[in-house]
């Protein structure tokens, strides 16, 4: 949900204080210094506390695989109208292995791909947590032929994640940062 003027706008470098520097640089160091963190670098407990929280669910930590991950996340982002996650996480994807016509079809109605069961299991998920906060049985008994239950745990917990983050970025007007395309998608949102 783009908006005209961000709420809580990114720090620049001339306005963060110790602690904010002291939090940002870590960012910087691993080529992550993007405008979520100098956001969220405006509460430097809370962003300590997040960033373990994130390494977990979206580096390898989380026994969910990368692809599958992806498909998550940016399915809960379109659901959620969050251009921040869904153009960020686009390169992620396509690192991921995803190829353009999943990226597409992440954004349309399940019938639109050929999904295999899996995937589209995960997708399925996607879209009831963010619905309903709650997998269905038929939904469920899907995953289990595919994921153990670290996975499903994991997957859960994928989906909550982005929709935590979705929720903060969309409410402070976080702005892309300029190494990511927009969508011009999400201007249905609008």
């Amino acid at each position: 949900m783009p908006m005209d003027k961000p709420r809580l706008p990114p720090l620049k470098d001339g306005e963060l204080t110790d602690a904010q520097e002291e939090i940002i640089g870590p960012f910087r160091k691993m080529g992550a210094d993007f405008n979520v963190a100098r956001t969220m670098a405006r509460h430097p407990r809370m962003l300590t506390a997040f960033r373990v929280w994130a390494t977990y669910v979206m580096i390898d930590k989380n026994k969910l695989p990368e692809r599958e991950r992806e498909i998550m996340a940016l399915r809960t982002a379109w659901r959620i109208q969050s251009d921040y996650v869904w153009s960020r996480h686009l390169s992620y994807a396509r690192n991921a292995k995803l190829t353009d016509e999943e990226v597409v079809a992440l954004k349309r109605p399940l019938g639109s791909h050929n999904w295999a069961p899996a995937d589209l299991a995960l997708v399925k998920a996607a879209d009831a947590l963010v619905s309903d906060f709650f997998i269905p049985d038929d939904i469920w008994a899907e995953l289990v032929k595919y994921f153990d239950e670290e996975q499903l745990i994991d997957a859960i917990f994928v989906v909550g994640h982005f929709v935590m983050m979705g929720s903060f970025l969309n409410t402070a007007g976080v702005p892309l940062d300029p190494d990511v395309p927009y969508d011009p998608d999400l201007d249905r949102f609008k």
